[in-house]
């Protein structure tokens, strides 16, 4: 059976998260498997590099499918399309894979991308899609805070209780975070990468640094929690309108 990998992109907002759930939950992976069952019959389970929670969205998302007919990816990814309308939700890339090739296993990074907004005003055009304080955001603090996070620690205090991870350990490569105009107010981004993340990890993060932002934590408080592997420890965690999923890492792009 040939096997395709799909990048995907889409609006979090109208979906109850990418896994599959009980009938009657709308969620990405259902919507992509109804559709690929629209051009082939039968039960069809896609495999994603990770799962997004209801609200998330994704940009750069990365599944893979098993098909009996060997499909011409473009006409593939158009004929899937077609099937997912009026849904926000589009396969933007599809290529031909090895059966070796796994969305999830094969993974090498995994990349997230965090827009926030500070004005007064209520965001309109971005509603949904951003997380929007109304108060002003110290990015030095907020780098500075950052910094006690990167590399190999005990990420306790940052997961959620729920996280099934087997263990809380990982390694953050990179946090970035940039600022940027916005109408009436500024915008940053806070762009995260690492091999793997824990269950509500980056959202954690990103409440703790606005903290750190909003001067209400000192920078070295993030280090103080960090040591604590106390989830009372974490700042708020912040909402999911404005996270991410920017894309995945392999040792070879499959669609290159």
């Amino acid at each position: 059976m040939p096997r395709y990998a799909l990048k995907i992109e889409y609006e979090g907002g109208p979906f109850n998260g990418w896994q599959r759930q009980a009938e009657g939950q709308t969620t990405v992976q259902g919507a992509i498997e109804s559709a690929l069952a629209r051009l082939e019959p039968g039960p069809h389970t896609i495999a994603a590099a990770g799962r997004t929670d209801a609200g998330v969205h994704g940009l750069g998302q990365v599944a893979h499918c098993d098909l009996v007919k060997a499909w011409d990816p473009f006409r593939l990814a158009g004929a899937i399309n077609a099937h997912l309308r009026p849904l926000p939700v589009s396969v933007t890339d599809c290529a031909l894979v090895e059966d070796t090739f796994h969305a999830r296993f094969s993974a090498l990074e995994r990349r997230y991308l965090f827009r926030l907004i500070t004005r007064r005003a209520p965001v309109t055009h971005d509603r949904g899609l951003v997380w929007q304080v109304g108060h002003p955001l110290d990015i030095v603090a907020m780098r500075e805070g950052a910094t006690h996070l990167i590399g190999l620690h005990d990420f306790t205090t940052f997961r959620s209780t729920m996280c099934q991870s087997a263990s809380p350990v990982k390694t953050l490569d990179e946090i970035v975070i940039t600022e940027l105009p916005y109408p009436e107010g500024k915008e940053y981004h806070f762009t995260l990468r690492a091999r793997s993340f824990l269950h509500n990890q980056v959202r954690s993060i990103i409440g703790t640094l606005e903290r750190v932002g909003a001067t209400n934590w000192p920078p070295n408080r993030v280090a103080k929690a960090l040591a604590a592997k106390d989830r009372a420890a974490c700042g708020p965690v912040c909402p999911p309108q404005g996270l991410y999923l920017a894309g995945v890492g392999y040792p070879a792009d499959p669609f290159s």
